[in-house]
């Protein structure tokens, strides 16, 4: 089978021939039909992401695709079923072996492009907003990169939730995208973020998928009793947070990465899953998929994800 592979450490992302893998006790085998590209792949690449596995590995974090064979001990699955699973890693494949308990059964009338979609960018933004910082009806919430991966899904979710969102992104494009999911206020990254920000009234909760001096500008027009959830660091930088201005104005720095979830308590972003794959059955949230390529085109969309030239999500479909 072909897969998007990294071979050794330090070594450039390329598809690569292997065998098709055979499922374990307790794992599925599963034609994959799509999956989802991540900035966190990126990363992958260079070996600087906190969850990057040992090499050699397949890229692609996300999947969703039929089941093709079952290994020992597995009941709950069977060899036609349709299924998504957030795996980490194996998704860039034509075939992927994962964990049973890991897989949720995928609504017969979700397609596997929306599937593979959904589960980190709207998984990250749901718990984030709603489990972790209680986004509550009529509070405001900024969010920066809000054209992007993650930061669409907030706006939309954050609209869902009854918040006013304040969306940022670069350019006339990208904030039409984010008006369009649902955000009352747009501000151009050319604008001064704090004061455009303050002028509004201040932000009671951030979700911030840039970092460096934008969530410098965000920290400082959040609102005392403001919540900040630094979801990424997309512009390179890790802001430093000084915690005598955390003091003075009663804020909190809520650190959430969706993928830790799975190693202490993986019940909870399966029913997060399980939450949206029902939304999205009623039409309340519908996946911007800007880019759908082959596996052949992978190396096409991770350099759009690089140069930030796409909106919402990038699907590869082997």
């Amino acid at each position: 089978m072909r897969a998007y592979c990294v071979q050794s450490e330090g070594a450039a992302a390329q598809l690569c021939d292997l065998d098709v893998p055979v499922p374990g006790p307790g794992q599925v085998r599963v034609a994959i039909k799509a999956c989802g590209l991540n900035f966190a792949d990126l990363l992958m690449q260079k070996g600087t992401y906190q969850d990057t596995p040992p090499a050699p590995f397949t890229l692609g974090m996300e999947i969703a695709g039929v089941v093709d064979e079952v290994g020992p001990d597995v009941s709950s699955l069977m060899p036609g079923d349709r299924i998504a699973v957030y795996s980490g890693k194996d998704g860039l494949a034509e075939f992927g072996v994962f964990d049973a308990d890991r897989a949720i059964p995928l609504p017969d009338a979700m397609r596997f492009e929306d599937a593979a979609a959904i589960q980190i960018a709207y998984g990250t933004s749901h718990m984030a907003l709603d489990y972790r910082a209680r986004l509550q009806p009529g509070e405001t919430l900024l969010v920066t990169g809000a054209a992007g991966g993650v930061g669409l899904t907030a706006v939309e979710i954050g609209k869902l939730m009854g918040a006013r969102v304040i969306a940022q992104a670069r350019g006339a494009e990208k904030l039409a995208v984010a008006q369009a999911a649902g955000a009352e206020h747009l501000i151009d990254t050319s604008e001064d973020l704090r004061e455009r920000v303050k002028a509004l009234g201040g932000a009671d909760v951030v979700y911030d998928a840039i970092g460096g001096d934008v969530f410098k500008a965000a920290f400082r027009a959040t609102n005392p009793e403001g919540r900040l959830l630094p979801i990424g660091f997309a512009g390179g930088e890790v802001p430093q947070i000084p915690a005598n201005h955390l003091l003075v104005k009663n804020l909190t720095v809520i650190g959430f990465y969706i993928g830790g979830y799975l190693k202490f308590r993986p019940e909870a972003v399966r029913n997060s899953f399980e939450t949206l794959f029902q939304w999205h059955t009623e039409g309340r949230i519908k996946p911007h998929i800007s880019h759908t390529l082959p596996l052949d085109d992978v190396a096409q969309g991770m350099q759009l994800l690089k140069q930030r030239k796409s909106t919402g999500k990038i699907v590869i479909t082997p």
